[in-house]
């Protein structure tokens, strides 16, 4: 039996290529994660073990608590200078230098701001003196005296810089001038990703980083004997507040740590895609496997007669499926270094360019793509594998045997609808009880929607016949449409080329063959359960893309409303990069302006309250003019009460700790000084989203206990409103800031939304995979029926159906099932997204119209290419062997 199943394999190499085309995409995205994810890891560790490679501790800022990870910038503060000579002093020490880093944008020889996509711009000292200690290698050139600078080779080639040039600086103020001493390179790192570097001497770095007598770091190599916890104990009695000391190894991996987030939520990220491809790659094995069986009935039957026990068929079939796992496995595997290699490039392409060493295999990567590839092929034969052992012995001498329904059939809809129904409740737990921990919230979805897909997915052929006949026409006409666009610059060529070298070929027609299509509609409708489980996997890769798409369409839409709702002013400032924050700098000189008429600037943070981090913001007095909120208590007077001591908080912060006009706050903040603030005012945020923390107090306050505050909004009103005029006036004064830029409110909410577009268009690549796993489902269904209709299309071809119209016979069957599909996606993603948008407040619930009539044209799209390869293959049948054909 084994060689029998090996054997049948090798006989149909080509339905076995088609089935397996799903898993080798799933396996390929899932060894892709894993390569991509491996390499960027690889290279931080690099960078990081690079920065420490001849220290042994490090002394550093010391925050007050633990910042949360929310996307705001939370900076340790720096320590007075006088500290690295204490530490000189200690018995221990070998060696010792101090370092200040920060945000030092590069200014190219066009005026603007050098920047790689969302990669870090790193500025920090160097010290010649303490080579051990400098991670950077002189390629060119010199180390920077007072007023100079080195910059990367690599920012320095893109952008045509050399040694002796001239290059504008921009950090904590305006903008300087600074000759280029040097190029240089991060040690033996291959690739830093898009950041860029630029290196000056401790005494310009902390005019730069507004760290005059402060220090941010200092590295401290030992004297022989000693080892590194003997050091790190040594210098901990001489430690004022508010800093600490680490071995190189510890602070390497503190360093490291905020890209182990990020790396392994972008692991998961890229996962959950790869198993919606092999989710949708288990329907299409399923599917193929079931209409192979259904073909191989006398095969087994045969079988059977000749001895075989219902356990040896049941063997021989999941043998086969374990053979094409492994095989797909194996491909896919190799296919996911390609993978790696194009995310590297597609997350480039979109501005988020990573650091990259070289790509890395590891062993892991090995075991679980293979053992996925193997497990998920293995379990979707398990129930055709099932059937085929119920085929009767005596179906081996019965014409046209088929196999009969099983006992449990006719319960099939009811257990259908139980599980839509089960997934629906999952979804509904998950999203609206309350108290659920993240992990069970997310399992309770996943669970949820693969049963709603699995439940549909089975129940869905009781739709296929009216949805068939409704779909019948829009096939055969938006065929006709498209084939117009195309005729006279795709298929007249083609026609004329084959003509001139003497190929027989038909003059391609525009108007609906009625006979061919109606065989094809017919044909649509022939087996509910075969164009059902055929149109499901299209069904999940459409139901999600339109999920996306809504979602996206309710995020943009409350947000533009927020911002028209909260600010009222003409004008707002932001980094070239829209997200940036700016040093308060930019806003004050944006404020000089004679035309402006108030300026006001959100600041952000973290603070604690109540023993847990939150984010907090801070506005100046200006803030009444040109902020509104939605008072559930106080009111905009509330906003000029907030300086020394008032603060204003959202709706739910104060009802989760019982807040209170008058009530008493104490914020610790991140320089460890508490500060005592009373409630002024409670507000509602916008359900697009909220600039502001859940408490936001005056700007003098937040300044007094901050490192480094930054600006993360500013808006401003001008005389005239939006003019010409004033927008050259404030671009003007932003130009001692040229990563500082002047934007109108409407071009602010389009450069905000901007970002959830790009992400939109990651998810649509990256759920184009499991599309592309549907197509090659549509063209393997459509080639097994070809085999199976063999005799059927000699008998039409000898009637009298030309080649042409056998062609357009499967097309339109073929466009019929992706029109089904796409019906049944679309309505399920947009349940799912009212679903969602009832439960969060930041979104709202849109349908994407014009998005939704592009998916259904490219589900058409989907269906004719798909048709292409089946239907040459059907209208090549020569009509005698075809009726010959068993």
């Amino acid at each position: 039996m084994i060689r029998f199943a090996l054997q049948g394999l090798l006989a149909r190499k080509l339905r076995t290529a088609l089935t397996a085309i799903g898993v080798v995409l799933g396996v390929a995205l899932i060894s892709g994660t894993y390569v991509l994810t491996d390499s960027i890891t690889s290279a931080f560790d690099s960078i990081f073990t690079e920065n420490y490679k001849n220290t042994d501790a490090a002394i550093t800022g010391k925050t007050a608590f633990e910042a949360a990870d929310d996307g705001t910038v939370v900076t340790a503060p720096p320590f007075q200078a006088g500290l690295l000579d204490k530490v000189r002093e200690l018995p221990e020490v070998g060696a010792a230098g101090g370092v200040v880093s920060g945000e030092a944008q590069l200014i190219g020889k066009d005026g603007k701001v050098i920047v790689f996509g969302g990669a870090p711009n790193i500025g920090f000292s160097v010290d010649p003196e303490q080579p051990q200690f400098n991670s950077l290698t002189l390629v060119s050139g010199g180390w920077p005296a007072s007023g100079e600078v080195v910059v990367d080779t690599q920012t320095a080639k893109k952008k045509g810089l050399a040694t002796g040039d001239t290059v504008g600086v921009q950090a904590r103020g305006a903008a300087q001038q600074m000759r280029i001493t040097g190029l240089v390179e991060f040690g033996a790192v291959s690739s830093i990703g898009g950041a860029t570097l630029a290196g000056f001497d401790l005494g310009t770095a902390q005019r730069l980083f507004g760290k005059v007598g402060k220090l941010d770091q200092i590295l401290i190599a030992a004297k022989s004997g000693v080892t590194p916890q003997q050091l790190v104990s040594a210098v901990q009695p001489i430690l004022p507040e508010a800093t600490q000391v680490r071995t190189a190894d510890e602070q390497a991996a503190e360093d490291a740590a905020g890209t182990t987030t990020f790396l392994n939520f972008l692991r998961t990220f890229l996962l959950v895609f790869a198993a919606i491809a092999l989710f949708v790659g288990s329907f299409v094995i399923a599917n193929s496997l079931a209409i192979t069986i259904a073909q191989r009935t006398r095969e087994f039957a045969t079988l059977r007669t000749l001895g075989a026990s219902r356990r040896q068929v049941l063997g021989s079939v999941v043998l086969e499926a374990f053979v094409t796992g492994l095989v797909s496995a194996i491909a896919g595997l190799f296919l996911g270094l390609a993978i790696a290699t194009g995310l590297f490039k597609l997350f480039d392409a979109i501005g988020f360019t990573l650091p990259n060493n070289g790509l890395v295999f590891e062993t892991r990567t090995i075991v679980v793509a293979l053992l996925v590839g193997v497990v998920v092929t293995t379990v979707a034969s398990l129930r055709p594998a099932w059937r085929a052992t119920r085929v009767p012995p005596i179906a081996a001498v019965r014409e046209g045997a088929v196999l009969a329904p099983g006992r449990l059939h006719r319960y099939r809809p009811v257990g259908a609808a139980l599980l839509a129904a089960a997934g629906i409740a999952c979804v509904l737990v998950g999203l609206f009880a309350d108290g659920l921990k993240t992990s069970t919230l997310l399992s309770l979805l996943g669970a949820g929607v693969l049963l709603l897909f699995i439940g549909i997915a089975a129940f869905s052929s009781r739709l296929v016949r009216p949805l068939a006949a409704v779909s019948d026409p829009v096939a055969r006409w938006s065929v006709v449409v498209l084939t117009a666009l195309i005729w006279p610059i795709v298929l007249v060529p083609i026609w004329a080329i084959k003509r001139l070298f003497g190929r027989r070929a038909e003059l391609p027609r525009i108007l609906p063959d009625r006979p061919a299509v109606a065989i094809g509609g017919q044909n649509s409708r022939r087996d509910p359960h075969r164009t059902a489980s055929t149109a499901a996997a299209l069904m999940i890769g459409l139901a999600l893309v339109t999920l996306v798409a809504t979602l996206g369409a309710g995020l943009i839409k409350p947000f533009e409303d927020a911002v028209d709702r909260i600010s009222s002013s003409d004008y707002a400032i932001t980094a070239q990069n829209n997200f940036s924050p700016l040093p308060p700098a930019v806003a004050e000189k944006a404020a000089e302006v004679p035309a402006v008429k108030e300026v006001t600037s959100v600041r952000g943070g973290q603070a604690q309250a109540f023993g847990k981090t939150i984010s907090i913001t801070a506005i100046d007095r200006t803030a009444p003019q040109l902020l509104s909120f939605d008072w559930q208590a106080g009111s905009q007077a509330s906003l000029a009460e907030l300086e020394p001591d008032g603060a204003i908080v959202d709706s739910d912060y104060a009802k989760e700790h019982g807040l209170g006009l008058g009530s008493a706050i104490t914020l610790q903040m991140v320089t460890g000084k508490q500060l005592p603030f009373q409630v002024r005012g409670i507000f509602k945020p916008p359900a697009g989203g909220s600039p502001f923390g859940n408490v936001t107090i005056s700007t003098a306050a937040f300044d007094s206990a901050t490192p480094q505050p930054q600006n993360i909004y500013t808006f401003l009103t001008m005389q005239g409103g939006v003019t010409p005029e004033n927008t050259a006036t404030l671009n003007a004064a932003m130009s001692a800031f040229p990563n500082a830029k002047a934007v109108t409110i409407e071009q602010f909410k389009d450069a905000q939304t901007d970002s959830i577009k790009s992400l939109l268009n990651v998810l649509y690549v990256l759920l184009a995979l499991s599309v592309v796993v549907s197509l090659f489902g549509i063209v393997n269904t459509l080639v097994l029926t070809v085999f199976e209709r063999t005799r059927e299309l000699g008998m039409l071809r000898a009637i009298g159906l030309t080649r042409g119209q056998v062609k357009r016979m499967i097309r339109q069957e073929s466009v019929i099932t992706a029109l089904i599909g796409a019906v049944i996606g679309i309505v399920l993603g947009l349940v799912l997204a009212s679903l969602l948008a009832a439960r969060l407040e930041e979104i709202s619930f849109t349908v994407p119209g014009g998005q939704l009539v592009i998916f259904a044209v490219l589900s058409i799209v989907v269906g004719i290419f798909a048709a292409i390869w089946p239907a040459r293959r059907a209208a090549r049948l020569n009509p005698l062997e075809a009726l010959q054909y068993e």
